[in-house]
């Protein structure tokens, strides 16, 4: 998330798209309704009628899987109409740059397709460079390969009339559309546009997070006030997760994960170290985590331990739906499963189910038992056939534990335990502690290299006070980061050194723990002294601080919107409506409501990274935004067609989908198609149920709000299908079949798509068969396990089904 929720109510737009906030981030609503207090206009794009929809000025009801068509059309609408912040874009972002001359873009298919590997060669994706190694530039973005021109070319197809037959908005609908959104592309005007799985949960969802990047980078509304992409995520901690590395392909401070590929710590460093960017101190971040983890062992004459990290193979992943399909090819014997419910929760729950069955043994930590604890109760089960034994670890509920949650704004915030945890349950953390403590044990007296990451893992985290708990304060200080000579904590990520003499546990967090005992996400400062700058008179809310400053601590920094540079012009002068920060000529540096985002030097000058004071993306090549940016399925992101779909795709005949998405090779990973299977499905989530439903299925009172499973249903398919409210139906997908309710509603409209009616139904995601005080069908039955190639997340927003009336017992 590029700003704050507070900085929010600056907007003159927001657009809902692929989030339904009302409904599913409820607290942090709030602050977009105020930016609609203040005069903003907000849009809901959603193919149904949420509560989110309900509190926006206008709602666009569009088919799931088009969102790169739209945006793309946004685009396309923000360059013929002129509408695009050209200094911002000249400045601020790599437009100006030429690309390879042998670039090319084909029917839906970028240069340098490999159709045998499946992968694409970047080679021609590079920029132009000249005998200095700097890239060369337009900036008049006319030469006809700068990146300015590329995206005029590709997106020119993407016309109203071409986004309406692809997606179902009306073209006069979508100019509208279009002249709100692009009206904020000039200074002193801001659009936000926000997110959650209803973007990411695609073939093709990072890119659909790209292409609002890309106009909102046209517009000028990345780092201003009310500006930017707001990612609201699903729970309380999932950027902290994230953050700390939960995922198989990073390190703590999104560092990468090496693979077999690389040689040494050098090796590593040279191949993954962005030049010209702050990220040239990537390798001061490294070395500092590695010292945190292995400590004294860790030294410049081993390369600080880096061949003591798992090494991945260069041909492989290892997302969650990769494990699952080891599990069933034989490769992977135990699973550790904590606090979630993947027989309910993930894609293609048979499958995974089925992979339940085989393995040797399965640990599950969670506050109730639940559908993957209890898996062999599931139907098509034969418990005297499965030979998995099952622990159960007894989990603490949030208000027994100690810690931080990061929420969706990057902001860290620490929370007290209320009670103890009941009976023989434990926190999270206590649970790893004694896991690590009793490895640790165990391989003391071994002599094999093997065993050496677990015999000299630093694991020193011990209360003093109460042998039988862990010191929380002493994993803060270890993520913080210290000095390795003194044991003083290190003031922030400013400070830390690639000789050893640091060492910290994740480089964003750095500066959360500044000192002994200070630990500024308890911080709960309302006000923070007035600035004598010469533009306090402009806040969001008339006061010193609307960003909060002293309340909690968000990574980077303390930083609440990021790129904020680009809030004021190349010479430092504001010219957002609401100053974050400014070059003060009279004292010769940066100052601003924010921390400032940028490097020390003034706006006329060059760092000794080789990024200008007048470039606010610092952490990009050359401090410029990434218009282009080459990922593993393209520089730019293009419509392509979900995996399941009931047209063709209307703009590239060659391609019609995305060509490097991620399929499975099992008996349970069967695809539908239009024929069979007419109607477009798409699931989402409620209120009153969280997730798989497993903590909120056990409440009374939750259970009571939405008891029985249900299938929303527009009304015009409902009558030609002879279905009335309440009716029991059948849902059926290529991979099973769901029993439910039907909710017949205007919530939901047929769309006009190619030449014809298509209609879309909606299931939440809910409910399973064993656990709580209601029960009903997993709906993950319907959805496929096909994935991005970028982060492994499956395309559960949409695929094909079909529906029928069934009799209650029949």
């Amino acid at each position: 998330m590029t700003t704050a929720l507070w900085d929010v109510a600056n907007a003159d737009v927001v657009v809902f798209m692929g989030s339904n906030a009302a409904e599913n981030h409820p607290i942090a609503l709030k602050w977009f309704l105020r930016a609609k207090q203040k005069g903003a206009t907000v849009i809901c794009v959603d193919p149904r009628y949420t509560r989110t929809a309900s509190k926006a000025d206008w709602w666009i009801p569009f088919r799931s899987g088009t969102d790169i068509a739209v945006l793309g059309g946004l685009i396309n609408y923000a360059i013929t109409h002129d509408k695009i912040h050209r200094e911002y874009v000249v400045k601020y972002t790599n437009a100006s740059l030429l690309v390879h001359p042998d670039f090319r873009f084909d029917d839906g298919l970028f240069s340098g397709w490999n159709e045998a590997t499946g992968k694409y060669d970047q080679a021609t994706w590079a920029f132009q460079t000249g005998p200095d190694g700097q890239p060369l530039a337009d900036p008049t973005l006319e030469h006809p390969q700068c990146v300015f021109q590329h995206i005029k070319r590709i997106y020119a197809p993407y016309t109203p009339e071409k986004v309406s037959e692809i997606s179902g908005i009306p073209v006069a609908e979508f100019i509208r559309f279009a002249e709100t959104v692009c009206a904020t592309g000039a200074p002193g005007k801001s659009a936000v546009f926000t997110y959650a799985m209803g973007w990411t949960q695609h073939t093709k969802g990072v890119q659909n997070i790209r292409t609002a990047t890309i106009l909102q980078m046209l517009l000028g509304n990345i780092g201003v006030a009310g500006g930017g992409i707001a990612a609201l995520r699903g729970h309380a901690n999932v950027q902290g997760a994230t953050d700390l590395a939960v995922l198989y392909h990073d390190l703590p401070g999104y560092l990468g994960q090496p693979n077999e590929g690389h040689q040494s710590l050098q090796d590593f460093l040279a191949k993954t170290t962005t030049r010209n960017s702050y990220w040239e101190n990537k390798p001061k971040f490294l070395i500092s985590l590695l010292k945190a983890w292995w400590g004294e062992h860790a030294t410049a004459a081993n390369d600080y331990c880096f061949d003591y990290l798992p090494k991945m193979a260069t041909s492989e992943t290892y997302s969650h739906y990769d494990i699952f399909q080891s599990i069933l090819d034989g490769r992977v014997k135990g699973l550790v499963v904590v606090g979630q419910n993947p027989a309910v929760g993930s894609a293609n729950a048979r499958k995974v189910q089925a992979a339940l069955a085989k393995l040797d043994w399965l640990v599950v930590s969670d506050l109730f038992l639940n559908e993957t604890s209890e898996f062999w109760k599931l139907e098509g089960m034969n418990p005297a056939e499965i030979q998995t034994e099952v622990i159960l670890l007894p989990a603490a509920g949030p208000l027994e534990k100690e810690g931080s949650f990061t929420n969706t704004h990057r902001l860290i915030q620490w929370k007290h335990k209320m009670i103890e945890p009941m009976g023989q349950a434990h926190s999270d953390g206590w649970y790893m502690v004694q896991i690590g403590k009793r490895l640790k044990q165990l391989y003391a007296g071994s002599t094999a290299a093997k065993d050496l990451p677990i015999k000299h893992l630093v694991w020193d985290y011990d209360d003093p006070n109460n042998p039988d708990e862990f010191d929380h304060l002493k994993v803060l200080k270890e993520i913080n980061g210290y000095d390795t000579t003194t044991g003083a904590p290190v003031t922030g990520f400013g400070a830390l050194k690639d000789d050893g003499t640091t060492a910290c546990g994740c480089w964003i967090y750095s500066g959360i723990y500044p000192e002994e005992g200070v630990n500024k996400a308890d911080a709960r400062l309302r006000a923070a002294p007035n600035r004598p700058d010469g533009w306090t008179e402009a806040r969001a809310d008339g006061s010193a601080d609307y960003l909060h400053l002293g309340w909690g601590f968000a990574w980077p920094a303390n930083r609440r919107v990021i790129y904020n540079r680009a809030s004021a012009d190349p010479t430092g002068r504001p010219w957002s409506k609401v100053p974050l920060v400014w070059w003060n000529e009279a004292e010769a540096k940066w100052a601003g409501v924010d921390v400032p985002d940028m490097l020390p030097v003034a706006p006329d000058q060059v760092h000794a990274l080789g990024v200008r004071g007048d470039s606010p993306f610092i952490m990009k090549p050359w401090g410029l935004g990434g218009i282009w940016g080459p990922l593993p399925d393209g520089p730019l992101p293009v419509h392509y067609e979900p995996k399941e779909s009931p047209t063709p795709n209307l703009l590239y005949r060659k391609q019609g989908t995305i060509p490097t998405m991620k399929i499975y090779d099992s008996e349970f990973d069967v695809w539908g198609d239009p024929q069979r299977f007419p109607y477009v499905a798409t699931t989402y989530r409620l209120t009153e149920h969280l997730t798989s439903g497993v903590m909120t299925r056990t409440l009374p009172y939750l259970a009571e709000a939405f008891p029985r499973h249900f299938c929303e249903i527009p009304r015009e398919l409902a009558q030609l299908k002879g279905i009335r409210n309440g009716d029991w139906v059948e849902v059926e997908s290529a991979r099973g079949k769901v029993r439910v309710q039907a909710m017949v509603t205007n919530r939901l409209r047929p769309l006009r798509v190619g030449g014809r009616e298509t209609y879309v139904i909606g299931l939440p995601i809910h409910w399973g068969p064993k656990s709580g005080h209601v029960q009903g069908d997993i709906t993950n039955t319907l959805t496929p396990q096909a994935v991005d190639v970028n982060v492994q997340i499956q395309e559960s927003k949409v695929f094909l089904a079909d529906l029928r009336k069934v009799e209650v017992g029949g």
